[in-house]
């Protein structure tokens, strides 16, 4: 499952997004805000989205957006098993799928238009986890420390 969320500064986009999925027909559940509120707060959001991927992080996935990005991407890696990467380019989206097998994508709204957004997300979906040896070396080596620091 796909799963979204936002706050107030990348609302916007997320609606964007949605009309982009809904497209292609792929199925995504929605965690908010599900209506705009310039007074809503990121972590509210982007932690239920981190939390279901934490609890199947090999098969979900989760997009977060916020004004920046990097708001998102710090809430999501508080949780275990969440590789959240701030992707602005096409080819760091496809990077962080391939060197790091990231489960969650985020986007900052404020820098990115809706339809670059579309392009870094289908990269992002379609990009396969690693394959090289030395990348799959280095999720071992992640998951060690996560282990030793999610107590």
């Amino acid at each position: 499952m796909l799963y979204l969320a936002s706050d107030h500064r990348g609302f916007g986009l997320k609606e964007k997004v949605k009309e982009f999925l809904n497209t292609v027909k792929i199925e995504y559940k929605d965690f908010g805000n599900l209506v705009y509120d310039k007074d809503d707060d990121l972590p509210d959001f982007a932690s239920k989205v981190a939390k279901k991927i934490s609890q199947n992080s090999k098969k979900d996935k989760g997009i977060v957006i916020c004004g920046s990005g990097v708001g998102g991407s710090i809430i999501s890696n508080k949780f275990k098993k969440v590789r959240a990467a701030l992707c602005l380019t096409v080819n760091v989206a496809k990077e962080s799928r391939e060197h790091h097998d990231s489960n969650v994508l985020c986007l900052a709204a404020d820098l990115t238009d809706s339809s670059v957004a579309w392009m870094i997300i289908k990269k992002w979906l379609t990009t396969p986890p690693p394959s090289k040896a030395r990348y799959q070396n280095r999720l071992k080596i992640i998951e060690k420390i996560e282990k030793e620091n999610f107590k």
